[in-house]
């Protein structure tokens, strides 16, 4: 099991990755966060995104959807942002935000890493 800071530190090594942050989606803070910088404000970024997971819990709440959010992908011009709730019992109300700079990134495979650090994720 990775704790938050190794987990952070591996999905910085994705190709592409601009930032990532460990997202409270009750309160919006980031309680972990690595990257970033000038062209992305990280704790702007978790506030932001609280508000699409909200959004998204409160559709699918109305629309009798049972399932659960794998993740939630945002595709802009030049990046793709990526928010993946936690789905271990410690990581209940929890997300991992991840910015990927589309020029690099490969999608498919992004997606098959966060996977597979979230599951390795201890908080």
């Amino acid at each position: 099991m990775a704790d938050m800071e190794t987990a952070l530190k591996e999905i910085m090594e994705i190709d592409g990755c601009i930032g990532v942050a460990l997202v409270d989606h009750t309160s919006g803070m980031a309680l972990g966060t690595l990257g970033g910088g000038k062209e992305l404000d990280l704790t702007v970024a978790a506030a932001g995104n609280t508000d699409v997971v909200r959004a998204k819990l409160r559709a699918m709440e109305m629309l009798n959807l049972s399932e659960k959010i794998e993740d939630i992908l945002i595709t802009l011009d030049s990046q793709y942002h990526m928010i993946r709730p936690l789905t271990s019992r410690s990581g209940k109300g929890l997300f991992l935000y991840v910015a990927l700079r589309r020029d690099r990134a490969n999608l498919a495979m992004a997606r098959h890493q966060l996977r597979r650090i979230e599951n390795d994720l201890d908080v």
